[in-house]
């Protein structure tokens, strides 16, 4: 057993839930999904000021992060913390599955691959479509993710914590009922259509 093997063993995010025996399926995103070992998903920024340095941070603190966007959780990261680690745990209420696995499996689910730019020639714009990186289709997913549980949640009486829990849910079963595999597959649509 490796040295990194068995941190994966003794460390579990949240003190319950292990990364061992998480697959990622999508091959293009193994490299930028982290399940680096951490009881409490909080870096303290140190890989801020360094390029690409943000695919080493692990997943759940990168959702943790996008959870901090405007509004309720603006800047309050123990808040997040918190949304984040019920959303878990009531995840793995719904499905009796690992949390951290469905969580992977929405991330893969609504990454989108394909984006429109613009190009201008001679005056004239056009829209191009083009392909998305892998860094770019993880950051993606998961403010997609964030963004459907605050848009639910919001003048709803179901809570921010039961808004983000579905939304993974849905997106790791690719539901159209979840936000971010909406924007995906719109996104794809005008590539397409761009193409």
């Amino acid at each position: 057993m490796s040295k990194e093997e068995k941190a994966l063993s003794v460390f579990k995010i949240f003190d319950k839930w292990s990364c061992e025996g998480v697959e990622i399926r999508d091959p293009g995103l193994k490299r930028y999904i982290s399940l680096k070992p951490t009881i409490i998903p909080h870096s303290g920024g140190r890989h801020e000021h360094q390029k690409f340095m943000k695919s080493n941070v692990n997943i759940v603190e990168r959702l943790v992060n996008n959870m901090m966007r405007h509004g309720r959780c603006g800047g309050k990261k123990a808040k997040a913390e918190g949304i984040v680690r019920n959303a878990l745990e009531i995840i793995h209420l719904k499905t009796g599955k690992n949390p951290i696995q469905v969580l992977i499996d929405a991330i893969v689910n609504s990454a989108p691959c394909e984006d429109v730019t613009r190009v201008a020639y001679g005056g004239v714009v056009y829209p191009v479509s083009v392909d998305i990186s892998p860094q770019r289709r993880v950051d993606l997913a998961l403010r997609h993710l964030a963004d459907g549980a605050r848009q639910v949640a919001f003048s709803n009486p179901k809570t921010i914590d039961e808004a983000l829990a579905d939304e993974i849910i849905y997106a790791s079963y690719r539901d159209d009922k979840s936000f971010a595999v909406r924007r995906r597959d719109e996104m794809e649509r005008i590539a397409l259509a761009s193409r």
